[in-house]
């Protein structure tokens, strides 16, 4: 598939390294073409990478992933434009951290919303699927580097835009056991809301290389 990938920050590069090694064309959006992340990213990264502007590789694009920072997310997308999103799977990986207080931050959610269910109703055309928001770059894109079985999740409206994502994540490792449905996007809130206690454990593990296991009855 053809995927964008909004975010040239080590959530953006990583995933965009992934998903070529997984067969994919990746396009870099960000705000300005040419920019010297982007550039570095596919000279690294070779055939099958590419670079642009946020509405260039979203236009460019058939899936769109948001690995922008959660606060200026709404942003990224406007420019990215709704016409580029519309009738699109856009996975939604980020978190609204806020660090003007310092460390550690907290999570943004000023009217009781996640940036995905804000993004949703901002682009309402768009198939919003809310995923790997709560493990570190690394082990997005390579599970099997912890020991085991764990989780990652997957949050969302429409079902075919959750298979699409759980088909994307399996390219990268992650077994159909270990993809967790949470449900509809307003499942997005908690999936954020984990992040301070995600913050704790790796201030007490001393390592961001970790990760959740969801065990049933």
């Amino acid at each position: 598939m053809r995927i964008a990938v909004l975010g040239t920050g080590v959530v953006g590069t990583t995933l965009g390294t992934g998903l070529v090694r997984s067969g994919h064309e990746v396009r870099l959006g960000s705000r300005t073409a040419g920019n010297e992340k982007s550039l570095a990213w596919v000279a690294e990264t070779g055939e099958g990478a590419s670079e642009g502007t946020f509405a260039d590789a979203a236009a460019w694009a058939e899936v769109i992933v948001n690995a922008t920072g959660g606060l200026v997310s709404l942003e990224a997308l406007t420019a990215a434009g709704a016409d580029n999103l519309a009738g699109k799977a856009v996975l939604d990986i980020s978190n609204p951290l806020d660090f003007s207080a310092g460390f550690p931050p907290t999570v943004a959610q000023p009217d009781g919303r996640s940036i995905a269910e804000q993004l949703q109703s901002a682009f309402p055309t768009a198939k919003v699927v809310k995923t790997l928001n709560t493990i570190t770059a690394a082990l997005m894109t390579h599970p099997r580097s912890l020991p085991g079985t764990h989780s990652v999740f997957v949050a969302g409206d429409n079902p075919e835009a959750k298979e699409l994502a759980a088909l994307l994540l399996t390219g990268f490792g992650w077994t159909d056991d270990e993809i967790i449905d949470a449900g509809a996007i307003t499942a997005a809130r908690g999936l954020e809301l984990y992040l301070p206690l995600w913050l704790s454990l790796m201030g007490t593990f001393g390592t961001p290389t970790f990760n959740v296991s969801i065990v049933r009855a």
